[in-house]
């Protein structure tokens, strides 16, 4: 095989996963969109995502910042050299991410320390197959950190809360898998995919779940029960309201793919792959002799192109933004702002605002801030940067990472160096919304995914600190205009969160009683 060739085929799988979403996804979320309530939070988040589906088209860059773990699944014909194939898979990773196709994401699990290119022990995940068919078949999938912390194990039987007892037959499977998009509430970027594996060990019964998510979401399960099973979680998991980003709505999942294995008598797990709405994973057969791509996976059938829309969009929009509390912000804050602001008000922020992630917050917490943080805005954000010939940064995506895995550090960080604003997105928990009411303090949730978007209102990089963390750790000073979030936690105790999780909780009680 020419594996220049088919180096460059893997290259352009890759680029094409992380910048264009493929046109099944495409379709389930048009469709969501239509039924979304005008006016409503979760329908401008909608529009904000399609938004921001159509700027990565036409920007060729990451539709999301967090472009996850590479995860390849490749079946090859008898013969094929599978060490020439990872080589090269390895090598169009590096220059994806060279090319600020992917963000760096590999990182060292004992120092910390980012290798750069996403290379490292354990990265990218390759998985082979041999088939007796006479093509090279390549998926990938790219998975970010948001949606893969929501990815969930039960052990049957088990207790659920709101559900009771899940037993270990085909109704205590309905259980955990209904309790799984309940617990991911809006943390893992819904509305959302889930793909589902019963059965196996801990380690295959994930593997299996994983394996779901490479469906096509059009599909039909060719088992019967496996079918009702999908087709009933997809149409009750939308009766608990959790909604677009955890606002509430009509739509919190957008599909359910189910496989089972075998397992051992002692063991009977049910493991779920929890996806975003940013749902890249795309496909090709590539010719074993060229190296060359033949043909595309999961782009049968129309391609919704939402750019069409968006005039429309603008304008629903601001027709919404109209009848809703906008207010302006610039750093730094005040306490009085601050305490103006309430839950469900939409905040435009114009000036610096700082970001910060896990490493960040660790090292705040026994350390000084290299700047001065009072009355400051802190952006929970791991973007994709690309410098230029004149060694000066430029912001390529940069959407909100998950909030809740500050929550051990927030409230105090915010009381110890006087930050008023925490964007991010998912909310957080209850030290948290208790430091917001003490100090003078608000959480605002920006839209998960839409890397294209916020980095549209991102005018230009002024600075860097803690470079040593890797760049998606690292603290970035940024100049915006138009930086628009909605309040979901405020200074006075009130927080969205807490209440669609409540709510939801109340609906999920109502698939109690037995069905299968």
């Amino acid at each position: 095989m020419n594996m220049e060739q088919f180096q460059k085929s893997m290259y352009d799988l890759i680029v094409e996963t992380s910048t264009n979403l493929p046109k099944d996804v495409r379709r389930a979320i048009k469709a969501a969109k239509e039924r979304e309530s005008a006016g409503t939070r979760s329908a401008m988040s909608l529009a904000t995502i399609t938004n921001n589906i159509s700027m990565a088209d036409d920007n060729v860059s990451p539709i999301c910042q967090d472009t996850g773990l590479p995860t390849f699944k490749i079946k090859t014909p008898v013969g094929v050299n599978q060490l020439k194939i990872k080589e090269a898979i390895k090598n169009a990773i590096a220059e994806a991410t060279n090319d600020s196709k992917l963000r760096p994401n590999s990182v060292d699990s004992l120092t910390g320390a980012n290798s750069g290119d996403n290379l490292g022990g354990g990265t990218p995940v390759i998985k082979f197959d041999q088939w007796e068919e006479e093509y090279i078949d390549v998926r990938l999938i790219l998975k970010g950190g948001g949606c893969e912390n929501k990815n969930i194990q039960y052990s049957l039987p088990a207790e659920l809360d709101g559900l009771g007892r899940a037993g270990r037959d085909l109704d205590g499977i309905r259980k955990c898998i209904m309790h799984s998009v309940y617990q991911a509430q809006g943390q893992g970027c819904s509305a959302g995919f889930i793909g589902v594996g019963i059965g196996g060990d801990r380690s295959s019964g994930y593997d299996l779940a994983k394996e779901q998510l490479f469906r096509s979401v059009d599909d039909v399960n060719p088992n019967e029960d496996l079918r009702k099973l999908e087709e009933y979680v997809l149409k009750n998991a939308n009766e608990l309201g959790i909604g677009t980003m955890g606002f509430g709505g009509e739509t919190t999942l957008l599909g359910c793919k189910v496989g089972v294995m075998n397992r051992i008598p002692a063991s009977f797990f049910v493991s779920v792959a929890y996806n975003c709405w940013a749902y890249r994973r795309l496909g090709v057969k590539v010719n074993p002799d060229t190296g060359e791509i033949n043909e595309w996976h999961y782009q049968d059938g129309e391609k919704i192109n939402f750019a069409d829309e968006a005039a429309q969009e603008t304008a629903a929009t601001a027709e919404a933004e109209q009848e809703t509390k906008v207010v302006t912000l610039q750093a730094p804050i005040t306490e009085e702002q601050i305490r103006e602001l309430k839950v469900g008000d939409v905040v435009q922020i114009n000036g610096r605002m700082y970001t910060g992630r896990d490493a960040i917050h660790h090292h705040l917490m026994e350390n000084d801030a290299p700047v001065d943080l009072n009355g400051q805005v802190i952006y929970h954000c791991g973007p994709v940067m690309m410098k230029d010939d004149q060694e000066k940064w430029h912001v390529k995506a940069a959407g909100p990472t998950t909030s809740i895995r500050e929550e051990p550090y927030q409230g105090d960080i915010m009381k110890k160096f006087g930050i008023r604003a925490v964007i991010g997105k998912g909310g957080m928990g209850p030290k948290t919304l208790k430091a917001l009411e003490d100090h003078g303090g608000v959480y605002l949730n920006a839209i998960g995914g839409a890397a294209q978007y916020y980095a549209d209102c991102i005018k230009e990089v002024e600075g860097v600190d803690l470079m040593n963390f890797g760049i998606p750790e690292a603290m970035w000073h940024l100049r915006v205009e138009g930086f628009t979030a909605v309040v979901t936690m405020d200074s006075h105790g009130n927080s969205l969160h807490r209440d669609v999780d409540k709510s939801s909780l109340e609906k999920l009680a109502k698939f109690k009683e037995r069905v299968f």
